[in-house]
């Protein structure tokens, strides 16, 4: 779906009547998704006068499946992401010219790689289609491609890249960030944000935070969590755990995705690290998920870097144990993340919930796409509230980085 210059159309009539029923103001999204490509995308300003060749932007959502079972409350917040990407999409078609949005069926769980169609937008038909005739792209769907598969999908992705998204704003409600498909949408220079969970209302509040000032807490922690080997997690709710950072680099995601290849989540505001592989032990204990407060905390313990053994919530235990089941690897301790962003207050999305200032959030699942080794169908992040993190130094030495919430550096 491509949207040629001056198409857009009023907001109000592509987001009605689902963000209507919300407190967001219709007549501000214009001014939101401006600051979106302009600032945190790095677009050039749609009233330049130097118009030349546009970058193609490329927005995505997915749909509800008709086998799903969901809350109004969730039924609502997916309809409204859906509408709001393709608000985005318009707002982009009629600025930059040079606009596309696709939707799919949603994927089954965050990490799942999306389906084919979502490919071929993104890449183009004649990458796509070599990837089919190199028998590669099956494997890249199924997460089963071997390193030598990943870099001959590489290297036809860059010789075909004529027709690659330069701009990707993902608002599927399952996140693709820890899929191939994001790393090889990177590997060609796209600039890629994403904003699973994303609700609109989050642009009256995290996503106005100062950038710049977000990023120079962001890189200042980064600096401090990167003189560890280990770092220490410690909850008031019981949690206790020792995470290995040995061998592994702490990254920020400040928001600023302006350069060839940028990645990150919008909102932004996290210091995050792929925890060594098999050194993580400890105990944590859940009271959010995604999008809701657990009945009851659920408390996991970890030896060896994986998930043994949970008691507690009846219906995140058992959506994790089936995962579980289906595949040993989303047992794995996949990131360790510390928020940064100081105007994030929401605990009910975790979209917003792990970027909330002196919070701290352990994931399960893929970290492939940030420097960890473990491949899973799945990725799924846990916040936790008023910790105290403590690193450990090569030599023993130990510094607290944030005290019951409260950051140090």
């Amino acid at each position: 779906m491509l949207f040629p210059p001056c198409c857009f159309c009023a907001i109000e009539d592509v987001a009605c009547p689902i963000l209507a029923r919300r407190k967001t103001d219709m007549n501000s999204l214009e001014g939101a998704f401006r600051s979106l490509f302009e600032i945190n995308m790095g677009m050039r300003p749609y009233c330049s006068a130097e118009a030349g060749e546009w970058e193609r932007v490329l927005v995505f959502s997915d749909t509800i499946r008709d086998d799903e079972t969901l809350a109004d409350i969730d039924r609502d917040r997916r309809l409204c992401l859906n509408a709001t990407a393709r608000a985005a999409a318009e707002f982009a078609g009629s600025c930059w010219g040079n606009a596309c949005f696709v939707e799919f069926p949603a994927t089954s769980a965050s990490g799942v790689e999306p389906p084919e169609t979502l490919w071929r937008a993104t890449f183009g038909e004649a990458a796509v289609d070599e990837l089919v005739r190199a028998g590669l792209l099956e494997k890249l769907l199924a997460k089963q491609a071997t390193d030598d598969d990943l870099s001959r999908a590489r290297r036809i992705v860059l010789d075909l890249r004529q027709d690659a998204a330069d701009v990707i704003i993902a608002m599927s409600n399952n996140s693709t960030s820890h899929t191939r498909y994001r790393a090889l949408a990177n590997d060609t220079g796209a600039r890629f944000a994403s904003l699973p969970h994303f609700d609109p209302d989050m642009f009256h509040g995290s996503m106005t935070v100062d950038w710049q000032a977000l990023a120079a807490r962001t890189a200042r922690l980064a600096q401090a969590v990167n003189r560890a080997d280990w770092l220490l997690v410690r909850t008031p709710n019981g949690t206790d755990m020792r995470i290995s950072k040995r061998g592994r680099n702490a990254e920020g995601d400040d928001g600023l995705l302006i350069a060839p290849g940028s990645f990150g989540n919008l909102p932004a505001g996290e210091v995050y690290l792929a925890p060594l592989e098999g050194e993580s032990s400890g105990v944590m204990v859940i009271e959010w998920g995604p999008t809701r407060k657990l009945e009851q905390p659920l408390c996991c313990t970890v030896e060896r870097g994986v998930v043994i053994a949970m008691e507690g919530d009846e219906q995140q235990r058992g959506m994790l144990e089936a995962r579980f089941a289906e595949n040993a690897t989303c047992r794995n301790i996949a990131e360790l993340g510390i928020g940064t962003n100081d105007r994030a207050s929401r605990p009910d999305n975790v979209l917003e919930a792990e970027k909330i200032l002196g919070t701290i959030h352990i994931a399960l699942g893929d970290n492939t796409g940030f420097g960890g080794t473990v491949s899973a169908p799945f990725h799924e992040d846990y916040v936790f509230y008023r910790p105290t993190l403590t690193a450990v130094m090569a030599d023993g030495s130990e510094m607290v980085i944030i005290d019951d919430g409260n950051l140090l550096v």
